[in-house]
Parts: C-alpha cells; structure tokens; sequence
C-alpha cells in the first residue's frame, strides 16, 4: 500500500514539473520583456523611427570597433576620418558627458538631452538674445521670423503664445534685459518679482 502511495505522488510530482517548467520559462520572458520596456524605452519614443535610424546609422559609423560601444578610440577614429585632430582631453570631456558606456541607447538619451534644450545654461540663453539686440531692444518681428525659419521652428501660435508673456512696446520692440531676465530667473526670483 505504501508503494502505492509513493508511485501515485511520484506521478503527480511528474504531471506537477511540467507545468511548474512551463511557467518559469514564461516568468522569466515576462520579466524581461518588462524590462527592455522600462529601459530606454521614454528616449525611444522622443524620437520618429526614420531619426531613431539615422542615429543607429550615424552610431554604427562611430563604433569603428563594432563592440556595440563608442570609447575613445572610436571617437579618435572618427575625427580622423573626418581629417580632424582630437585632443585627448576633448575625448576625455566627450566620453564623461555619458553616465556610462556609450551604448546606442546612451547615445540617444545625449541626443535627446542636447535636443530638449534642457542643457542651456544662462549664457547660452543670454548670448542667443543678445544676437537679437539692438542698443537694448529686439525687433520682435524679426525675432518672430528667426523663431519660425532656423533650429527648432516654432509655429505662429507658439510663437504668439511666448509674445503674450513679453513686454513688446507700441513700435514692435522687446527689451532685451527684461527678457533675458524673465527667461534666467528662477521659479522663485519670478514669483518675488510678481509678488513686489
């Protein structure tokens, strides 16, 4: 009776094993299907698929090693094939821009950073503007035209929308010094200022 009994749970521990086996494999592909779409997966969507190609091109161009990652000696290569000499330290400044290797999801996240304009300090902001200026004040159709035709073009509503915040005086000039300020302050230096 006994190895009755032990032939029956050896059987159902069989039947069990299989379906435990199965399972696993699919936990596991589940978990890790998850996680390929945690990582990266916001700078993915930054971008259109024909840009997310171009870099993927542009980065298989730079990883003249094809390890998949860009170090130094694939940027040396690639400024040398460019007939560009590249300092060690300008390698150096552009391999510790990344938080870690500079893998094609790496590079992407740079791209979108540079991109986001989130990276702009005070003076990149203060010397774009003061290109505008003209003895204290810029012509804010000719800002409106520069807004709408280089870089990043802004629509004509997104550019009305940024002129409703500005100071534009009756003859179409912006002060250059109240916009520089409006746009460097701080949230807390902007409310003080509405508060005095």
């Amino acid at each position: 009776m006994a190895d009755k009994e032990k032939k029956i749970k050896k059987k159902k521990a069989k039947e069990d094993a299989p379906a435990e086996e199965a399972a696993a494999p699919a936990e596991r592909q589940s978990r890790g299907s998850r996680k390929a779409k945690r990582t990266g997966s916001n700078v993915f969507s930054m971008f259109s698929q024909k840009q997310v190609a171009e870099f993927k091109e542009a980065f298989q161009l730079m990883d003249h090693d094809k390890d998949g990652i860009i170090g130094k000696s694939d940027l040396r290569a690639t400024f040398d094939s460019l007939g560009r000499l590249a300092s060690e330290k300008e390698l150096d400044e552009m391999t510790s821009e990344a938080s870690g290797p500079i893998n094609f999801t790496q590079l992407l996240t740079l791209f979108a950073n540079r991109m986001s304009g989130g990276a702009d300090d005070d003076d990149v902001v203060i010397n774009a503007f003061k290109t505008f200026d003209n003895d204290g004040k810029i012509d804010s159709e000719r800002l409106r035209h520069a807004l709408m035709t280089w870089g990043d073009k802004f629509s004509a509503d997104e550019v009305d929308e940024a002129y409703d915040q500005m100071e534009i005086d009756d003859k179409g000039f912006i002060d250059t010094t109240k916009l520089i300020t409006m746009l460097t302050a701080s949230a807390e230096e902007e409310e003080g200022g509405e508060a005095a």
